[in-house]
């Protein structure tokens, strides 16, 4: 078994005492973004395991779409994601 090279940690500890794998994330190649995929995303580049430029490249998003995902976490919490309670959280 090999081990590919990857700038950065592979495991991150997670403030619960969780711990947070590059596997943990989800695919690049995923189009269907569910509140807890989007939260994933945003762990993982608050708590170091991938950069905001690398989740920019690896998942095609924009800045302003990644920081209103950010926003939402930090101010409502993981619920805010949802597509069906945007307008309750705006």
């Amino acid at each position: 078994m090999y081990i590919r090279k990857v700038d950065g940690p592979r495991v991150v500890k997670l403030p619960d005492g969780s711990t947070m794998t590059r596997a943990d994330l989800p695919s690049p190649k995923t189009r269907r973004w569910v509140a807890s995929r989007k939260a994933l995303v945003v762990k993982a580049v608050k708590y170091g395991l991938i950069t905001e430029a690398e989740a920019y490249e690896r998942y095609d998003l924009s800045g302003e779409e990644f920081a209103s995902w950010s926003y939402a976490i930090e101010n409502h919490g993981e619920a805010a994601l949802k597509t069906t309670r945007v307008q309750e959280y705006r």
